[in-house]
């Protein structure tokens, strides 16, 4: 019996770190240079909670804190290397930001300032804004 062909499964990371969100400048195709969210490849034998803090990692150098599901995003064309299923969390960021991995950059961004985004990731904060702006509210100052 063969495989079926299925859509490959991505998280995103909507980060909040000092009352900001996190984004990075992506190192590489498709959108190279352009602002986004954290996130990628859930892999075989990982828990999608385990892929967010792994890529969170990996990609800004931040250890997080998963505070729930944002939503779950899967048109057909949102990546253009093909059909992906996002699983999004918002989480809190604890450390330093510093960009690694597929990241060139990585700053923190105001919700009301956010430059152009890559993919469907303003879609993506813009249902995750109430959510972050929960987590702003609860955060230590």
């Amino acid at each position: 019996m063969s495989k079926p062909v299925t859509p490959l499964l991505t998280v995103d990371i909507l980060i909040v770190q000092s009352g900001k969100l996190v984004l990075i400048r992506r190192r590489n195709p498709p959108y190279q240079g352009q602002w986004a969210l954290p996130g990628g490849f859930v892999d075989v034998g990982e828990t999608v909670e385990e892929a967010a803090m792994r890529e969170a990692h990996e990609e800004t150098g931040l250890n997080v804190d998963l505070k729930g599901l944002v939503g779950v995003f899967s048109e057909p064309d949102r990546d253009p290397r093909g059909h992906t299923v996002s699983i999004c969390f918002a989480a809190m960021g604890q450390g330093t930001p510093q960009a690694s991995s597929d990241a060139q950059d990585v700053a923190l961004f105001d919700l009301d300032d956010l430059p152009p985004l890559a993919f469907d990731h303003l879609q993506i904060i813009n249902m995750g804004r109430q959510k972050m702006r929960e987590l702003i509210l609860q955060a230590p100052h």
